[in-house]
């Protein structure tokens, strides 16, 4: 009789205990809550940040009093909110044999006093709590972040810069915009070529010169327009090099496939920016169902029922920021570049006859739908309704 392969495995895996450990992350210190699986109250440690030796010698020290108390092998499983640290610590635990989670401070769940204690203590104990009620599988006690790999992290940098960049060099022409309204004047196009030069032959509202001082400083902010607008250039020509560059070896139905990029880009209304944002921010990962879609984008509804009382809130919110911004953008680019489309019609539906008001509400219904359809799209190869190819 052949031996069962399932059964010994499982008993080995029972048979294992729990060493848990919670991180409370700053800049100076860290505090290292910890749990053996052999005592009713935890202890809690003061770590120099960064400090990555003395956390694998505390875990160490811990892990073997924990297995000779047990006569077995127990496992170190650690915690610790996403935040400014990155990810960095989780791929380092997960090197050293720790299974780590990062988790998603909004959604812990606690009391909803006004007032409350907060220590890091208080902190650690509350993020073993929820990582064991998480572990014994209550899974709506937190939500643990779906980390990244390093190249798909570093992939997104550039879409984020990219914004960056644009906002700083929004900044740069509205300061120059407004020094200039000061002084009487209108007009001037400090992106423009020979802005240089049009800034020497500016008078002010009565017939004056610029000032000096004036007109340096807003030459050194035309200097930096300059450098911004050529390295956005160069992140945009790096950003399509990447979108368009596809591995031979790709499958077309991997959730990180880069191949999606190339889908996006043939719909009309959808350009490198609107294909690299929705690639590198959300359909590189695999989502079982359009609810968990749409919650991660932060366009989930959010009911209020409450005795006789029933409204609704608006969306949530609570999901990719980045992502919801390019959503609601992409829906309104979508509305001008594929007015055939089923989403199209359903929208001037909605807003026809209606002001303002309705069309902000319904603009952000319509990027929920379109992010649906997208992901249909680079998934299944279902064409949006109605939606028009660009020409090859």
């Amino acid at each position: 009789m052949q031996p069962q392969p399932n059964v010994q495995p499982a008993t080995a895996k029972a048979e294992i205990a729990r060493l848990l450990v919670s991180f409370e992350l700053s800049q100076s210190k860290w505090v290292l809550t910890i749990q053996s699986p052999h005592s009713a109250k935890p202890s809690h440690f003061n770590v120099r940040a960064r400090d990555t030796e003395h956390v694998l010698a505390l875990l160490s020290s811990h892990r073997a009093q924990a297995e000779r108390r047990s006569g077995g092998r127990v496992q170190v499983v650690s915690i610790y909110e996403a935040g400014l640290d990155g990810f960095w610590l989780h791929r380092w635990l997960l090197a050293q044999g720790v299974e780590s989670h990062v988790v998603d401070p909004a959604s812990i769940l606690g009391p909803q006093r006004r007032r409350q204690a907060k220590t890091d203590r208080i902190d650690g104990a509350k993020l073993l709590h929820s990582l064991a009620a998480w572990l014994g599988g209550d899974r709506r006690m937190c939500s643990m972040v779906v980390v990244p790999s390093t190249e798909q992290e570093d992939q997104r940098r550039l879409s984020r810069e990219r914004s960056e960049l644009v906002a700083q060099r929004t900044q740069l022409t509205n300061r120059i915009g407004g020094l200039l309204a000061n002084q009487g004047i209108a007009g001037f196009m400090p992106l423009r070529r020979g802005a240089q030069e049009a800034l020497e032959a500016l008078r002010t509202g009565d017939g004056r010169a610029l000032p000096g001082h004036l007109k340096a400083s807003i030459g050194r902010m035309l200097s930096q327009l300059r450098l911004l607008t050529e390295q956005i250039k160069q992140v945009e020509a790096e950003r399509d090099a990447l979108l368009r560059a596809v591995p031979a070896e790709t499958a077309q139905e991997t959730p990180c496939d880069p191949r999606i990029g190339l889908l996006l880009l043939q719909l009309r209304g959808i350009g490198p920016e609107f294909a690299t944002v929705l690639l590198r921010e959300c359909l590189y990962r695999h989502f079982a169902n359009r609810r968990q879609l749409a919650a991660y984008a932060g366009l989930a509804p959010s009911p209020w029922a409450s005795g006789g009382g029933e409204h609704e809130q608006g969306i949530s919110k609570a999901g990719n920021r980045r992502l919801r911004k390019t959503l609601v953008e992409l829906a309104w680019s979508w509305t001008l570049h594929q007015p055939g489309s089923a989403l199209t019609q359903w929208f001037r539906g909605k807003v026809k006859g209606q002001g303002r008001r309705m069309r902000r509400i319904a603009i952000v219904a319509l990027a929920r739908k379109l992010l649906v359809a997208l992901w249909r799209y680079t998934q299944d190869g279902v064409v949006p309704e109605g939606a028009v190819l660009k020409a090859a």
